[in-house]
């Protein structure tokens, strides 16, 4: 049998186990829509920290992480992972607030909706099911690269084969499916992870051999005080912190876990095992840097060039599977979620089940147009950038109003209006050129933070001018506990309850 056909093989091997093992979960019992969507309170910390870095961690990080090594070196790594690792640690605490806050929660667009009204609502709910789409398009372009390289297979085979197989289980076993598969997922992640990154250096005689070109043609990479790297470096942690705040999936399993102690272990025991994990596919970017190989399939060209083994390109690729599923059904659940609140609004007469039918179909309906956008092969590390700049300008807004009874609605819809566009002035091409005139235009750092300071000062000016001017509005936190309920044909919403609240 030929590599390609092993590999072939591998694929439908490796998607169909792990579909099998979710639906296997999924048949243990009936789900209903709260089961469906959060999982209230069900899950220990071994299982939440396993979950939360399965999620995390999709084929993103074979194919950013080692670009970003390639071409921003040491510098962009270490940014690279604490913008990636801190949001586990925000989590942590900002979780049990939301807990605390809203304790029969579901979503951060529920929450932002009780809180700030219609229009925020609105924006958020845009902003969240952009960046999850995009996520999702990303990380199917990951692993249809990654078997289009290793096997010859068309990127639209690939990306149709995993997302029907992720479908399969996750419409029908929902978040408990998903974190069951997850725990799985990780076990087979990590040991590879480190497997694929030991026998690299392996085979290249040791880590001093491997990095020693490297030292002689391009020596800024392996250094901290390289400017353009600490700059890349310092754009990824404003964009990935301020998009996984916006990651649905995360919201999920702050509800899943049993418990406030749970929440704080298993989110800062994520950050712990993020941090390695994501060090060691920068630095397999920098080894690569020698080879030539400096773009998003960095990591997967090296593997080639090394001429290792025929079982290692194996191995990575069941690596490759586990990472897309154990994000990919994440985010369809997630993106599932976000849309039940209006559709409990829409539809106030059908049952729980009746509503979960229409999300199960809503899931479907949004996975189509990601195959289709993945089968282009776009680059993976632009998309990411993308859907960053929007979570950018509504970051400090939806946050701090965890926090301030003086911010209203009005303040934090316009506040995060004018910081997307402002933001957008100065974002680049697709080949990271500017597309206007203006000082700065081009320029990801400018780009990214240029969002979070100018809704920062519109928050706490229009706070101080409303207070000057003795107009100052105190929100009842009260409502987050008393007005959301878990979902059920009892305690649901009711419908005039909603439409208040979104016109307020």
């Amino acid at each position: 049998m030929t590599l390609s056909a092993t590999a072939v093989a591998v694929t439908l091997i490796t998607v169909a186990s792990f579909t099998l093992a979710g639906l296997l979960q999924a048949s243990r019992r009936t789900i209903s829509l709260e089961d469906y969507m959060v999982n209230r309170n069900s899950v220990g910390t071994p299982m939440a920290l396993a979950t939360i870095v399965a999620s995390a961690m999709g084929a993103w990080i074979l194919f950013s992480p080692p670009e970003v090594g390639a071409t921003s070196g040491m510098a962009g790594i270490v940014g690279y992972c604490i913008g990636q690792a801190t949001p586990a640690a925000l989590f942590a605490f900002m979780g049990t607030r939301m807990r605390f806050l809203m304790p029969r929660g579901h979503s951060l667009n529920e929450y932002v909706l009780h809180r700030f009204g219609q229009a925020m609502y609105r924006l958020t709910l845009g902003i969240v099911v952009f960046y999850m789409v995009v996520y999702m398009v990303a990380e199917l372009t990951a692993i249809a690269k990654a078997v289009e390289l290793m096997a010859g297979v068309p990127l639209w085979l690939t990306a149709l084969l995993v997302m029907a197989a992720v479908f399969a289980y996750t419409l029908v076993g929902g978040l408990a499916a998903t974190i069951f598969t997850d725990a799985i997922q990780f076990a087979v992640i990590v040991p590879l992870l480190l497997l694929s990154f030991g026998i690299a250096v392996f085979a290249l005689g040791g880590w001093g051999n491997a990095i020693a070109p490297v030292a002689q043609t391009a020596p800024e990479l392996l250094t901290l005080s390289n400017g353009p790297g600490i700059k890349f470096g310092a754009t990824l942690v404003i964009a990935v912190i301020a998009a996984e705040m916006f990651n649905q999936t995360n919201w999920q399993r702050i509800y899943a876990c049993k418990t406030d102690t749970v929440v704080r272990r298993s989110f800062l025991g994520s950050f712990l095992v993020i941090l390695p994990m994501l060090l060691m596919a920068g630095l397999l970017g920098i080894v690569a840097m020698h080879f030539g190989f400096n773009d998003d399939r960095a990591f997967f060209s090296l593997i080639q060039a090394l001429a290792l083994p025929g079982w290692v390109s194996m191995a990575v690729l069941v690596l490759v599977l586990a990472l897309v599923m154990s994000s990919l059904d994440s985010l369809l659940n997630g993106i599932a979620s976000v849309f039940t609140t209006d559709l409990l609004r829409l539809f106030p007469e059908k049952s729980s089940s009746g509503i979960l039918r229409i999300t199960r179909l809503l899931t479907v309906v949004v996975g189509i147009p990601a195959i289709l956008i993945a089968a282009r092969g776009y680059n993976v590390l632009y998309l990411f950038l993308l859907a960053d700049l929007v979570c950018a300008g509504a970051l400090f807004p939806v946050l701090f109003g965890l926090y301030s009874r003086r911010l209203t609605g009005t303040m934090a819809f316009w506040s995060a209006v004018a910081a997307i566009a402002v933001g957008a002035l100065f974002f680049p091409r697709p080949d990271f050129s500017a597309w206007n005139g203006l000082p700065f235009a081009g320029d990801l750092l400018v780009s990214f933070a240029a969002p979070i300071v100018v809704s920062t000062l519109i928050c706490l000016g229009w706070i101080q001018l409303k207070a000057s001017q003795g107009k100052t509005e105190a929100f009842d936190f009260g409502i987050l506990s008393r007005d959301i309920r878990a979902y059920g044909e009892s305690d649901r919403p009711s419908s005039d309850r909603l439409t208040n609240i979104q016109g307020s």
